[in-house]
C-alpha cells in the first residue's frame, strides 16, 4: 500500500521543526529514521497531513556528559549505539539492548530518540530509559526545554507526555559505576521482533541504585517496588522469589499467560544480574 496525501517539510533547525508543529495544529508526524512511522504510514493508520523531517536538523547529535549524566542527542541510530560510536555510561547495557533491535538493516537508520517519542510499548528503549530513571528533554517552538522522567513518559500505548509542538531533542541516562550490574531479557517469538515481554534489572551498589522492571505491557512500563527492594536488601535470589506477586498485583487485568511471561522475562533478567561479574 501506498501512505495517504501529505505536504513533506525539511527541517533546518529544532525550532523550526517546532514552528512546523505549530502550524499544522496537531496534524503532523516528525520523521527521523521511519523505521515505526513509515510502515503505518504505508498501512494509512497513521495519516498525517504534514510530515516534518528532521534527519538533518542541527542539534540532533549532541553529546555531553559530567561524572553523573551523560546526555544523548535523540538523533543517533540503534546501529551507532550497538557500535559504540560514543562513550556508553551505562557499562554496557545500551548497545547489548541496541543489538538486539530488529534487524540491522533497521538499526542502521531507526533513531534512538524516533523510537521514545513513536511510544510502541513493546520498543526496547522505553523499558530500558524508564528503567535507568534516565530523563527525557524535549524542546518547543518557544526554545524552551522540558525534561521529563523517562519511567512516566509513555501514558498509553503511543500516547506520551510531549506536548502538540514539542520535539524530543536528547536523552539524559545516569552513569553506572564500575560496580554496577544489570540483566536485560525480552521474549519475542523470534530474534528480531517486538516483545511480549521485557525484564531489566539495575543494580548500582555505590551508586544506591536498584531498579527492577517490566515492559511491553500493552501500556506503560512499570517498576517493581518490592522486587526492587529485595535485589537492595537480599539479592537477585530473592527478589525473584517477589516477583510472580508483585507482578500478579501491578498487571491483574492481564490474563495469566501474559503475566507469566512477565514474570519469567523479569526472572531471567535477575538471574543474568547475578552471574554478572563486576566490571
Amino acid at each position: 500500500m501506498k501512505p495517504a496525501e501529505f505536504d513533506y517539510k525539511r527541517a533546518r533547525t529544532l525550532p523550526e521543526a517546532a514552528e512546523f508543529l505549530a502550524a499544522a495544529n496537531g496534524d503532523a508526524k516528525i520523521l527521523a529514521g521511519g523505521q515505526s512511522l513509515a510502515p503505518m504510514l504505508n498501512l494509512r493508520l497513521a495519516r498525517p497531513l504534514i510530515l516534518i523531517d528532521i534527519k538533518r536538523a542541527e542539534g540532533l547529535r549532541e553529546v555531553a556528559a559530567d561524572d553523573n549524566v551523560m546526555s544523548i542527542g535523540a538523533g543517533w541510530t540503534h546501529a551507532e549505539i550497538e557500535d559504540g560510536a560514543f562513550e556508553d555510561p551505562t557499562r554496557g547495557l545500551m548497545p547489548y539492548v541496541a543489538r538486539r533491535i530488529a534487524y540491522r538493516a533497521v538499526r542502521n537508520r531507526g533513531t534512538i530518540g524516533g523510537s521514545l517519542a513513536h511510544a510502541d510499548p513493546a520498543a526496547d528503549w522505553i523499558s530500558t530509559m524508564a528503567a535507568l530513571g534516565a530523563t527525557l528533554v524535549a524542546q518547543g517552538a518557544d526554545g524552551k526545554k522540558r525534561r521529563l522522567a523517562a519511567d512516566t513518559f509513555l501514558e498509553g500505548a503511543f500516547q506520551t507526555r510531549l506536548g502538540t509542538n514539542d520535539v524530543l531533542i536528547a536523552i539524559e541516562a545516569p552513569r553506572l559505576s564500575e560496580k554496577a550490574r544489570w540483566g536485560y531479557y525480552k521474549i519475542c517469538r523470534k530474534s528480531g521482533e517486538f516483545a511480549n515481554a521485557i525484564g531489566v534489572a539495575i543494580f548500582d551498589p555505590k551508586n544506591r541504585l536498584s531498579r527492577v522492571l517490566a515492559g511491553a505491557t500493552d501500556g506503560p512500563p512499570v517498576l517493581l517496588q518490592e522486587t526492587a527492594k529485595a535485589l537492595a536488601d537480599q539479592g537477585s535470589s530473592a527478589a525473584c522469589d517477589h516477583v510472580g506477586t508483585e507482578i500478579a498485583a501491578v498487571l491483574s487485568g492481564h490474563d495469566a499467560v501474559i503475566r507469566q511471561l512477565h514474570v519469567t522475562a523479569v526472572r531471567r533478567a535477575l538471574d543474568a544480574l547475578a552471574v554478572k561479574p563486576d566490571h
